[in-house]
């Protein structure tokens, strides 16, 4: 096998191979006798087919098969022989594929880059500390009184947190104006589901009075017609209702699988529920901070074919979501690359980083690590034994949690060398999305 290699631009490579002759011509050769002991056809008796006329009528067809076979093999033992480490799967052009004569094909793909980790003792992470208090507790509780509460029509002005039920028709410059309109619908004031200051308009309102709102659609609105227009609305109240939260009794502490202990065990299982949250969201942002600092040090070029097999992926989470692809759907139209392509690209850096980094500093998966990750996730199942022998007798459930404790290790292991700062904080703040904070 003869083999030349170039490169072309950047991590692109690209990778011409030679195949003797009779490397193909016998394999194509054995597998028409093999056939010809198998072979079904009209005017001859099983195993009897003469090679010429299985040659004849399968030859071609054997070829081909051998042909993409032999280049398929021939690629990956030229990349072994030539040192190199294809990244992603290549593009591959015959060049002779004559028979009787030597293969030739040219095979094009990108390479994997050389990261060179810079020194992550500059990194800053703020970390933040925080404990969850009775007063964080009662909060929760109320809360989750909200969401078991049910609503009752009242005869009294609206107040925040009030459902209306109302018919509105939205005008600009006196005509209405597509989707302004809507008859016995249900709002929370409060909810931000309207544009500013509509819900705020309705404070204080009764049921069958009627008011206009004069509003201006945000400058980002959607519809672009809409964007920064005055409008008015005429709103209808058709009912006013308040919620009503449920008592802290046995009933509603069932709900959240408290069946014995009262409201004592209620509180103390409220309160482990949200020191794990805690805990979860306060390595969530540290973490964050690392794989920022991880990617502010360290530049990396990288492979679009990494690229475009991470925009895939994350298209296809995106669609899971919404209930699967559907068919004869044209997902790229839908969901575009350039959607996903910011994140696929960070997502495929840290990768590449964090990967040198395990590979430099030797980091192995720490058993005990992954078997206590596994513990914390069952706990919060009714049979958390359960749990962890599903978990260990599911290897690709097993290999995603090895890699969510090896990334932990890659973080403590440049916590340890990092700029790290403890800030005091608060359960709310520390529970926050970064986007909110």
């Amino acid at each position: 096998m003869q083999v030349s290699i170039e490169t072309t631009t950047g991590l692109e490579r690209r990778l011409t191979v030679g195949v003797p002759a009779e490397q193909v011509d016998s394999e194509v050769e054995n597998r028409l006798k093999q056939a010809a002991k198998t072979v079904h056809l009209n005017g001859f008796r099983k195993g009897k087919v003469p090679l010429k006329v299985v040659k004849q009528r399968f030859g071609a067809g054997v070829r081909q098969e051998v042909i993409g076979e032999v280049m398929s093999r021939s690629f990956y033992e030229a990349v072994q022989q030539e040192g190199v480490n294809p990244a992603g799967q290549p593009s591959i052009e015959p060049k002779e594929m004559g028979e009787g004569k030597d293969i030739e094909f040219v095979a094009t793909f990108e390479v994997y880059p050389e990261v060179e980790l810079a020194d992550v003792s500059s990194i800053a992470v703020n970390k933040p500390v925080a404990e969850v208090t009775d007063k964080d507790i009662d909060t929760m509780i109320e809360t989750l009184r909200k969401q078991q509460g049910t609503f009752k029509n009242v005869r009294r002005k609206a107040v925040k947190e009030n459902r209306l039920n109302i018919d509105y028709v939205g005008t600009k410059d006196g005509e209405e104006f597509e989707g302004g309109k809507a008859e016995g619908q249900e709002l929370v004031l409060g909810s931000n589901s309207m544009i500013p200051g509509f819900e705020d308009g309705l404070i204080g309102a009764k049921k069958g009075e009627e008011h206009v709102l004069d509003l201006t659609f945000p400058e980002d609105y959607h519809a672009e017609e809409l964007k920064g227009a005055a409008v008015q609305f005429t709103v209808k109240v058709n009912q006013v209702a308040a919620l009503e939260l449920p008592e802290m009794d046995e009933e509603f502490f069932k709900k959240y699988g408290v069946e014995d202990g009262g409201e004592d065990k209620f509180r103390e299982e409220v309160r482990n529920n949200m020191e794990r949250e805690l805990k979860n969201a306060a390595k969530n942002k540290v973490k964050t901070q690392v794989m920022d600092g991880l990617l502010d040090a360290n530049s990396v070029d990288l492979p679009k074919a990494l690229v475009a097999s991470e925009i895939d992926a994350l298209r296809g989470q995106m669609m899971q979501q919404f209930g699967g692809a559907a068919e004869n759907m044209d997902l790229k139209s839908i969901l575009p690359d350039d959607m996903f392509n910011e994140q696929a690209e960070r997502r495929v850096a840290l990768g590449l980083i964090v990967g040198e980094l395990v590979k430099k500093e030797e980091l192995k998966v720490d058993a005990d690590a992954v078997k206590a990750m596994v513990e914390e996730m069952a706990s919060t199942y009714q049979d958390p034994e359960e749990v962890v022998n599903y978990y260990y007798s599911n290897r690709e459930l097993l290999a995603g949690v090895e890699s969510a404790v090896l990334e932990d290790q890659v973080v403590d292991h440049i916590l340890e060398k990092a700029k790290v700062e403890e800030v005091k904080s608060d359960y709310e703040e520390v529970i926050k999305p970064a986007e909110q904070a």
